[in-house]
């Protein structure tokens, strides 16, 4: 909304080849409290001023010597180029004030001046001024907010291995070369993970008890990272992740998986111990040890995976939504496994 300091600041021109004209209008103004008052007498000069600091009012006089005010507007037209010419005209012949009208002008000020006409004639039109002038910002601002939002429509598609250019009339050969390969790449992460439980094969016949807790362990570091690759990814999305922001982010996540992590591997323990004690395992004691730990260990890796892992793959040049939930399911699980078993290998003979 326009308030009356808006209207008292709003930069007012005036152009009047008498200089009289100008000392009366100018103490008239200065006395209702307006700020911003310039003039001329050259009305030459008027587009340069105007093109400089854009005034919110032009109070101009229609009779000068060489350019007129008629031929001044049509100046002015070149400039304003919406069609809103904020000028207000100055005469004493009605004739000319109906033609300036007809030019452009949006008021009129009949000489000899009344001190009330002025201030009532100044103060509507630069209301409406202002009033144009923020419609017109508002206007803008909405453009811009719709153009980003349209923008984004097409992230939901790349954050799931669609690119950016597919669509839905998309020719089936092309789509296939487009999702495919993420999903081989997804097949080798996932037999990366399952080598793990290979490379652990004599601890688990050992303590069988553990592979329970693979998936359970495994299933949490997973959702700990989703929730900070999300994060990041609508960070990345929205243009909130600027450089010096990114290391607070890591930290804040590897914060957030230690305190969750506590949280749940205490909850975790808790149940290892109950069923090691139910299954008569001598040391339920030490699995609890092992889940609490190793939890603990995975949400914290899974938190850092899933802000740096997006912000390393947008580095070299790839498409951190496509990408990014392969290579964090693969650094998840492979954590998680030797968080589990290479703790459970060490600790418990």
């Amino acid at each position: 909304m326009i308030n009356a300091s808006d209207i008292l600041n709003g930069k007012i021109l005036i152009v009047d080849d008498h200089e009289a004209n100008i000392i009366l209008l100018e103490r008239m103004l200065h006395s209702a409290g307006y700020t911003h008052i310039t003039s001329t007498r050259d009305a030459s000069e008027v587009c340069e001023l105007h093109l400089k600091h854009c005034y919110d009012l032009i109070l101009l006089d229609l009779v000068m010597p060489g350019m007129d005010g008629f031929q001044l507007m049509e100046a002015l037209k070149t400039i304003e180029t919406e069609g809103y010419l904020p000028v207000l005209v100055i005469s004493a012949q009605a004739d000319h004030m109906l033609r300036a009208l007809k030019v452009g002008a949006k008021d009129f000020i009949s000489k000899p001046f009344d001190l009330a006409e002025v201030l009532a004639r100044v103060h509507n039109m630069l209301e409406v001024r202002l009033l144009h002038l923020q419609t017109k910002k508002l206007y803008e601002e909405l453009i811009a907010e719709r153009q980003h939002a349209f923008e984004l429509t097409g992230m939901p598609g790349a954050m799931v291995g669609v690119e950016k250019e597919e669509r839905v009339t998309t020719h089936l050969a092309r789509s296939f070369m487009l999702r495919h390969p993420w999903l081989q790449l997804n097949l080798l992460t996932a037999l990366a993970g399952g080598a793990m439980v290979l490379i652990f094969q004599e601890t688990v016949s050992r303590l069988l008890i553990l592979a329970v807790f693979v998936p359970v362990l495994t299933s949490q570091a997973c959702n700990t990272g989703s929730q900070a690759l999300a994060i990041t990814l609508r960070g990345l999305a929205l243009g909130d992740l600027k450089n010096d922001k990114q290391k607070a982010l890591v930290i804040k996540e590897a914060l957030l998986g230690l305190l969750n992590g506590i949280l749940v591997g205490l909850v975790a323990a808790i149940a290892m111990y109950a069923a090691a004690t139910a299954q008569h395992v001598s040391v339920a004691y030490m699995l609890s040890v092992v889940v609490f730990f190793a939890m603990i260990g995975s949400c914290v890796i899974s938190g850092i995976c899933g802000a740096i892992v997006p912000l390393a793959l947008r580095k070299f040049g790839a498409d951190p939504a496509t990408a990014s939930s392969i290579v964090l399911t693969t650094a998840t699980d492979v954590a998680s496994l030797v968080m589990l078993l290479g703790m459970a290998a060490i600790l418990i003979k």
